[in-house]
């Protein structure tokens, strides 16, 4: 086993022995757990971040020359024998893909996990939040790490039960409504996935996601029925276009860091899965379905826009802004180019950062005003400048203003799409583009109503100090989201050779 192998293992080792730990803690220990429980987030997001030592982008494990390599070009790999009677086996593996997102999970479950140090939702019990935070910390990184089909599967149902009882337990007043309807689409899109991972296997005689890229073991038919299946299964995670409804119900009843996590990086399951599996080991029927996508993901952009027109809760507007969001991110896969595919994973990072920052801040504010209520919120900006001003920070970067973090995955796919030329692709181009301009226009709206005008009686009562805790929590997000889009190179330069890698495979 290479030291690569045993960081990748320790990865999803720390955060499960510390949810073990956090399990048999006796409750009277409870901040003393979330102590504990943070420290095995910081040390998983250090593990995390030191994957890229000793990085190449080559072809771990396979003696392959240039012209076979294979579709994913690993750093560090592990593959361990599993289940010998099934001919499945124990892989895992890391590339410029999937790396940022590996990292992103970890930074934003160690910021969660802090945060209960300041604040845990009613009813209590923060030593069961953090260790379930650590549950699904373990299922979204497994899921960006396995290489093996039936392994993937595996880590992408981890994740519902822990981030059911987040929002059932933890959650508003309507929380076991949003939590059932939460655990309903998701069993829907497992059994889909399920179904997928059967078809395929089957078919390919193997598991191994290096061998089946390319889909050259999978007749056209095969790989037509696959990606449809596996498509509508990634969707509902994501969640895209028309399978978007259980969003607004969870974001909104889920507690703050519930709604960070699930914004921030379970959401990204759905996508990598797109990316990874679906165009990976079906690009037949990726290239069939790619007029759909592209229809399905502008229809996103634009509905997704409109209704945030319409909203009049803070939670449940940043909630839809994330449907639009995806929907660049879908753009841009269906395009199926370079660019494409690229701006469809710096969307993720982009995304994740800003949109667990602008739930970070919309949860203080419910907390401190004890309403979501736009009409409720006027003049924020009187009370509490600062809060205000980070509120005001993270909408624009959402908005996709160039030099923060969202102007680079919206502006690639619209061009991306552009690129692919025909009357269908430049129509496509254009209306994205216009669901970039009502973007803005929610967003700025969202601005005037919450942190303009004289205050109203809710805000007028807020103190205007921030809490260290809060400030701990936000300003790496903060950061992240003016580096990346000072330096889009911070995640594209890890894309590059693994993107073209996968494209090569795929034609």
């Amino acid at each position: 086993m290479t030291l690569g192998g045993i960081g990748l293992i320790a990865t999803l080792a720390v955060p499960a022995v510390g949810a073990a730990v956090l399990a048999v803690l006796p409750g009277r220990f409870d901040r003393a757990a979330r102590i504990t429980g943070t420290a095995f987030a910081a040390v998983t997001l250090v593990l995390a971040a030191l994957l890229a030592v000793g990085a190449s982008d080559t072809w771990i494990g396979y003696q392959l020359d240039a012209a076979e390599a294979p579709g994913i070009r690993l750093w560090h790999a592990l593959d361990l024998t599993w289940v010998p009677g099934l001919d499945l086996r124990f892989q895992l593996g890391i590339d410029g893909v999937s790396y940022p997102l590996v990292v992103l999970t970890a930074l934003l479950t160690l910021l969660c996990c802090a945060y209960t140090w300041w604040r845990v939702p009613a009813p209590g019990r923060g030593r069961t939040l953090v260790a379930l935070l650590l549950v699904v910390e373990v299922g979204i990184l497994g899921t960006f790490l396995a290489l093996d089909l039936v392994l993937f599967f595996l880590f992408f149902e981890v994740v519902l039960l822990p981030m059911y009882a987040i929002i059932a337990v933890w959650g508003g007043e309507d929380r076991q409504h949003a939590a059932r309807k939460f655990a309903l689409y998701t069993l829907f899109g497992s059994v889909l996935l399920l179904v997928g991972v059967f078809t395929v296997v089957t078919a390919a005689g193997t598991a191994d996601l290096i061998e089946l890229t390319g889909g050259t073991r999978l007749s056209r038919s095969t790989q037509i029925a696959a990606f449809i299946l596996l498509a509508i299964a990634f969707a509902v995670k994501s969640p895209l276009w028309p399978l978007h409804s259980w969003l607004p119900d969870a974001h909104t009843q889920a507690p703050t860091v519930g709604s960070v996590i699930l914004a921030g990086v379970l959401l990204k399951m759905g996508t990598y899965g797109l990316i990874r599996v679906a165009v990976g080991v079906a690009p037949e029927g990726a290239r069939e379905a790619a007029g759909v996508l592209g229809v399905l993901a502008v229809t996103a952009i634009i509905v997704g826009s409109l209704v945030c027109l319409a909203q009049s809760e803070l939670k449940r507007l940043i909630a839809y802004s994330s449907v639009g969001h995806m929907g660049f991110v879908l753009l841009g896969i269906a395009t199926l180019t370079g660019t494409g595919i690229q701006a469809a994973l710096i969307g993720n990072i982009a995304h994740g950062v800003i949109t667990g920052l602008l739930f970070f801040l919309a949860g203080a504010v419910k907390d401190r005003a004890h309403t979501g209520a736009l009409a409720e919120l006027g003049g924020l900006r009187e009370s509490t400048p600062r809060l205000a001003g980070l509120l005001g920070f993270a909408a624009i970067a959402s908005l996709g203003l160039p030099g923060l973090a969202g102007f680079w995955g919206e502006a690639f796919a619209v061009v991306a799409a552009w690129r692919v030329g025909g009357p269908l692709w430049t129509t496509l181009a254009v209306l994205a583009a216009l669901g970039g301009a009502l973007t803005a226009a929610y967003l700025l709206r969202l601005l005037r109503r919450v942190t303009h005008g004289p205050a109203s009686p809710a805000v007028l009562t807020l103190t205007p100090g921030l809490h260290g805790a809060e400030l701990a929590a936000w300003g790496p997000l903060v950061l992240l989201a003016l580096a990346i889009g000072l330096a889009p190179t911070l995640v594209l330069g890890y894309a590059e050779v693994p993107v073209g890698a996968l494209l090569e495979a795929i034609r």
